[in-house]
C-alpha cells in the first residue's frame, strides 16, 4: 500500500510540474514574447497604405507647372474571388480575357490571402464605371494614389519625372515599399524628400478569409497621409515656353540667369519632350521610345552637353592678363587676318588692335599674344607655374567644377591640368605655343551652357556670381543660404568695366558682330562664339546680358551644327532678352525666321 501511495505523489507531482510548464509557456507566449501577438494581429488586420499627394511645383510667378491627378490601382485578393462575369470585367478594363488569367496567376503566386496589384493606374473614367459594378467582382478592390500632370508641357528636363522604385532603393530607404513611386530626375529627384510627403495607414479588421469586417478599434490607430511640400521654382514659365518655341527643330540649349540672385530664369534643352508622356501606364513604352530616339530628348544639354567655348572665352583670358599685369588698356597687337600665324584670324580688321577692339572684332591674334604673355610671364619660374596661375583664375569663374547647387546630373566641363600636357609632350617639353588653342577657347577646354550663362552673369556683376539654382522657395521656408553667398572671382573688380564696355560694342559698335540684333531702347552686352565641331558644322554660341547697367538677365545660347554665332545664337538671345525685359517682340522678321528655322532636317 505504501508503494501505491508513493506512486500517487509522483504522478501528482508530474501533473503539477506539467501544469506549471504550460502556465509559464502560455504566460511567455501571451505576455513576454510579442511575435505570436503580432502574427495573430497580422492575420486579423489589413493595413492599407494611404498615399500622400506629392507637393505642387510653381514657377516664379506662381503659375502652376505640376499638379496631381487621382489614379487608381485595382487590387485583388485571390482567396476572396468567386465566379464572375469575365466578359463584363474585361470590357470595363479594356483588356483581353487571357490577361485576366495571367494577372490572377501572378497574384496567386504572391499570396492567396494578401492583396496585390492586378492592374496599375486605371483611369478616372474607368474607375467611375468599375466602382458602380465592383460588387459583382468579389475579391477586387481599388486603392487610390496620385499621378503627376503637367498643364503646360514645358521644362521637362528641369522638372524631371517620377517612376516606380527599384529593389536597390527599397533596401536603402525603408520609407519605400515595392510599387511606390519616387523622383527619378530633375527637381522631382533633387527635392524628393520634400515633395513626397508622408504616408498614412488605415487598419481594417478581416476574417480568416481576409474579408474586411470593419475598422480596427474605430480607427484609433489609423494615420492620415500628409501631402508633400509645395515648391516655387525660379523658372519663368512664359520665357521658358518662348525659348522652347525658338529652339524647336534645333539642337542645343538656352540658359538664362538673373545676375543679382543666381536664379535660373530659363533652362531650355532641345529637342525636348512632353512630360505627360512619362506618366501613367504609357510611361514604360514612351520611355523606351524616347531613350532610343537618335536626337536624345532625355539628354539635358543645358547641364550635360560640353563644348569648347570658342570666342566667348576671350573675355576670361583678357581679364586674367589684366590681373597678372601682362596686359594694359593701351596694349596693342598686330593681326594679319586669315594670314595670321600661328593662329589665323577669322577676318581682316584694323591692325594693330587693342583690348577694347579685340572683343568687338573677336580677334584671334590678340588673344594668342595675350595668352602667351600670361604663361611666359618673367616672374614665373616655369611654364607649369604660369599655366597653374592661369588655370586658377579660370576656375574662379566656375569653370571645371560643378556648382554646389540643386541641379541634377550637372557635369563639370574640363579645364586641363599641366599633367595632361606632361603626359602628351613630356615634362617641361611644352610651352605656350604647344597649347595655343586654349587662347581662343578651343582645344581641351570644355564648358557647359550653364557655365557660359554664369560667365555672362559674372561679368554683368563686375566680378562675382551667385550660385545658379532652380528653387526659389520651399513652402515658405526660403532658399538654401548657400545660394545667397557671393562667389568672388580672383580678378579685381576694377578690370571688369572695360570688358563690359567692350561687350557693349558687340551690339552698339560699327563693326560689332551682333549689331544687327541690338534693341533700340535697351543697351545690351554680348560676345559671339563659334565652337569647332569635328563631326560637322560648327556650333553657334552667344553669351549676353542686359541692360548694361543694373542687368536683369544674363544668357547663353548654343545651337549645334549651325555655323557662326551671329547666324542663330545671337538672334535667339536677343529675342529672349527682349521678351523678358519688355514682354513685346518688335523684331518680328527675326522672330519668324527663328521660329521657322529647321536645322534638324538640314543636318
Amino acid at each position: 500500500m505504501k508503494q501505491f501511495g508513493l506512486r500517487k505523489y509522483v504522478v501528482s507531482a508530474i501533473i503539477i510540474i506539467v501544469a506549471i510548464i504550460f502556465v509559464v509557456k502560455l504566460f511567455f507566449i501571451q505576455v513576454v514574447d510579442t511575435k505570436y501577438k503580432v502574427s495573430a494581429e497580422n492575420n486579423s488586420q489589413r493595413h492599407v497604405t494611404q498615399y500622400p499627394a506629392r507637393g505642387l511645383i510653381y514657377d516664379r510667378n506662381d503659375e502652376l507647372l505640376v499638379y496631381n491627378q487621382a489614379a487608381y490601382d485595382l487590387m485583388v485578393v485571390p482567396r476572396e474571388i468567386i465566379e464572375f462575369d469575365t466578359t463584363d470585367f474585361c470590357k470595363i478594363l479594356s483588356i483581353p480575357k487571357d490577361e485576366v488569367k495571367v494577372q490572377l496567376r501572378k497574384a496567386k503566386r504572391y499570396s492567396w490571402y494578401k492583396p496585390s496589384i492586378f492592374m496599375k493606374q486605371i483611369s478616372a473614367t474607368t474607375y467611375a464605371v468599375l466602382q458602380e459594378k465592383l460588387f459583382k467582382f468579389p475579391g477586387f478592390f481599388v486603392q487610390t494614389r496620385t499621378l503627376r500632370h503637367y498643364p503646360t508641357p514645358l521644362a521637362s528636363n528641369v522638372l524631371g519625372y517620377v517612376g516606380e522604385v527599384d529593389d536597390r532603393l527599397t533596401t536603402k530607404d525603408k520609407y519605400y515599399k515595392s510599387g511606390d513611386y519616387t523622383g527619378i530626375s530633375g527637381i522631382e529627384k533633387t527635392y524628393e524628400k520634400e515633395l513626397r510627403g508622408k504616408k498614412g495607414v488605415t487598419i481594417y479588421l478581416v476574417d480568416v478569409h481576409n474579408r474586411i469586417k470593419g475598422s480596427f478599434m474605430n480607427g484609433k490607430y489609423d494615420t492620415v497621409a500628409v501631402s508633400g511640400t509645395n515648391i516655387t521654382t525660379t523658372i519663368d514659365a512664359e520665357l521658358q515656353a518662348y525659348g522652347e518655341r525658338l529652339m524647336a527643330n534645333k539642337i542645343g540649349s538656352i540658359v538664362a540667369i538673373e545676375p543679382a540672385s543666381g536664379e535660373i530664369l530659363t533652362m531650355v534643352t532641345s529637342p525636348s519632350y512632353d512630360p505627360n508622356l512619362l506618366v501613367g501606364r504609357v510611361r514604360s513604352e514612351n520611355y523606351r521610345l524616347l531613350s532610343n530616339d537618335s536626337l536624345k530628348p532625355l539628354f539635358n544639354r543645358a547641364l550635360m552637353a560640353q563644348y569648347p567655348p570658342g570666342s566667348t572665352f576671350k573675355m576670361v583670358n583678357g581679364l586674367v592678363a589684366l590681373q597678372e599685369n601682362v596686359l594694359k588698356t593701351y596694349t596693342k597687337y598686330a593681326c594679319s587676318g586669315p594670314d595670321s600665324k600661328p593662329i589665323k584670324c577669322s577676318h581682316y580688321h584694323i591692325s594693330p588692335i587693342g583690348l577694347f577692339g579685340s572683343i568687338e572684332q573677336s580677334c584671334n591674334s590678340f588673344y594668342w599674344q595675350t595668352f602667351k604673355s600670361i604663361l611666359e610671364k618673367p616672374e614665373f619660374t616655369s611654364i607649369e607655374e604660369g599655366f597653374n596661375a592661369w588655370r586658377g583664375h579660370v576656375k574662379s569663374f566656375g569653370f571645371g567644377n560643378r556648382f554646389d547647387s540643386d541641379l541634377f546630373n550637372e557635369l563639370r566641363g574640363n579645364i586641363p591640368t599641366p599633367d595632361k600636357f606632361h603626359r602628351i609632350h613630356g615634362k617641361n617639353k611644352w610651352r605656350a605655343l604647344t597649347v595655343r588653342s586654349l587662347s581662343i577657347g578651343q582645344g581641351e577646354i570644355l564648358v557647359t551652357p550653364l557655365q557660359l550663362a554664369n560667365l555672362s552673369a559674372t561679368i554683368a556683376n563686375r566680378g562675382y556670381y551667385y550660385t545658379p539654382h532652380l528653387i526659389r522657395d520651399v513652402a515658405s521656408n526660403g532658399i538654401d543660404s548657400n545660394f545667397l553667398i557671393k562667389n568672388l572671382t580672383s580678378i579685381d573688380s576694377v578690370h571688369f568695366p572695360l570688358m563690359v564696355d567692350a561687350m557693349g560694342e558687340v551690339f552698339a559698335g560699327e563693326h560689332g558682330t551682333a549689331r544687327w540684333y541690338k534693341l533700340d531702347t535697351i543697351p545690351m552686352c554680348g560676345k559671339t562664339g563659334t565652337a569647332e565641331n569635328p563631326h560637322g558644322d560648327d556650333h553657334s554660341i552667344f553669351i549676353a546680358f542686359a541692360p548694361k547697367d543694373n542687368p536683369k538677365i544674363a544668357i547663353s545660347v548654343v545651337v549645334e551644327n549651325s555655323g557662326f554665332g551671329t547666324t542663330w545664337a545671337v538672334p535667339i538671345a536677343s529675342l529672349m532678352i527682349e521678351k523678358y525685359l519688355t514682354g513685346v517682340i518688335k523684331q518680328t522678321y527675326t522672330e519668324t525666321r527663328m521660329l521657322n528655322g529647321n536645322l534638324i532636317n538640314k543636318n
